[in-house]
C-alpha cells in the first residue's frame, strides 16, 4: 500500500490530467457548435431565444409600494429586508399605512 505522500502525488497527478481532458473536450465541444451556427447561419437569438446573448440577467423587480409611514419623520418602509430602527421592537400595526 502506497504512503500519504505517494498518494498525494498521485492525486495531484490526476488532476493535472483532468484539466487537461477538460480543456482538450471544451475545445472540441467549441469547434463543434461554432461549425453548426456556420452551417445552419444561426444567430445568438437563435441559439439563446431569451435575447440574453448567453449572459445570465437578474430579475429586474418593480418598486414595492411602501407599507410603513413614520409618523414623526414621514419615512416609508416596504416591510422587506431589514427593519428600520424606528420600527424594531414595536408593533407595526401602528405605522401601516
Amino acid at each position: 500500500m502506497a504512503d500519504l505522500q505517494e498518494l498525494l502525488r498521485q492525486q495531484q497527478a490526476l488532476a493535472a490530467q483532468i484539466e487537461e481532458a477538460r480543456r482538450t473536450e471544451v475545445t472540441g465541444a467549441i469547434t463543434k457548435a461554432r461549425e453548426l451556427v456556420r452551417q445552419y447561419g444561426l444567430n445568438v437569438s437563435d441559439v439563446f431565444p431569451s435575447g440574453s446573448g448567453g449572459r445570465r440577467r437578474s430579475r429586474i423587480l418593480g418598486k414595492v409600494a411602501p407599507k410603513y409611514r413614520d409618523p414623526s419623520t414621514g419615512k416609508t418602509w416596504t416591510g422587506r429586508g431589514k427593519a428600520p430602527k424606528w420600527i424594531e421592537g414595536r408593533d407595526r400595526n401602528q405605522f401601516v399605512i
